[in-house]
């Protein structure tokens, strides 16, 4: 009679479901780890600390010199400590946006998207981890480079009329702006290896929307460039750590607001594209 009764529960047992479950922690975990194994986050990321601290170095040199010699060059006349410092952001920043395109649109190229959806079919969470992943690296290599080359640049230019302390004001702002500015580049570049699924298109569309389009607006009437040129991501980024303002820029708050509208764009269309279409 038991064994009758064992062999009739047998059908109904219910097998336990894997222990393995998807989380949000665990997609960053994946992320955080795929970021680190590649062998161009390191190489990348140090040229885009190099650039940052080695840059902001030899401009603060270049004014010294140009103050003991009596001859300098116009364009240096007016820096701080702060400007000459971070001159090399322009530089950092294709290092950190390339770098942030590589994270999502190589994936793209080497067919590894499909593992990766595959392990999370929302998609969704794959594309915020790989930015907040990502975005907070940039955020921490913008922070030391911006904080390394003012303290070795400021005693360069200490003595001179460039010379400025953490304590000046505006300084320490400026310099977390920068670090800040930075990391949302890195959320920028990986957004657009997302969106475009491409690592030269969005090298492409990186470039020139921080370098090449605020030229070719220069090239518009002096009144429309007054109108468009302070919305323009790389003007609107640069008024996040310039440390002085006039009426052709924007103010510090308003130009962080612009530069999350435009990161907030970036980010929306790619997560459209990830969840409308096929990998």
């Amino acid at each position: 009679m038991s064994t009758l009764t064992a062999t009739a529960q047998e059908p109904g047992t219910v097998p336990a479901r894997p222990a393995y479950r998807v989380t949000g922690r665990r997609v960053l975990s994946s992320e955080w780890a795929k970021l680190w194994s590649l062998r161009s986050t390191w190489i990348t990321l140090g040229l885009g600390l190099l650039f940052l601290v080695a840059f902001g170095l030899i401009a603060a040199s270049r004014y010294e010199s140009g103050i003991n010699s009596g001859h300098m060059d116009r364009d240096f006349a007016a820096s701080t400590a702060v400007s000459l410092s971070l001159f090399g952001t322009n530089f950092a920043q294709l290092a950190l946006g390339v770098l942030g395109v590589l994270v999502t649109a190589g994936e793209y190229s080497t067919g590894m998207i499909r593992s990766t959806l595959a392990a999370v079919p929302r998609r969704l969470p794959v594309l915020w981890s790989k930015a907040a992943v990502f975005g907070l690296v940039a955020l921490a290599v913008g922070m030391l480079g911006a904080f390394v080359a003012f303290l070795f640049g400021s005693g360069i230019v200490s003595g001179t009329p460039a010379a400025m302390g953490l304590t000046h004001a505006g300084v320490l702002r400026s310099l977390l702006g920068a670090g800040l500015y930075l990391g949302l580049v890195g959320v920028i570049g990986t957004a657009l290896g997302a969106l475009l699924r491409s690592v030269a298109g969005g090298i492409s569309v990186l470039v020139a929307s921080l370098m090449l389009i605020p030229g070719l607006i220069s090239l518009l009437p002096s009144s429309w460039q007054d109108d468009i040129s302070p919305y323009l991501p790389s003007n609107a980024g640069e008024s996040m750590f310039a440390l002085t303002h006039d009426s052709t820029t924007l103010s510090p708050g308003a130009g962080l607001l612009v530069f999350l509208c435009w990161t907030a764009l970036a980010l929306g269309g790619a997560a459209y594209r990830l969840a409308r279409s096929d990998v």
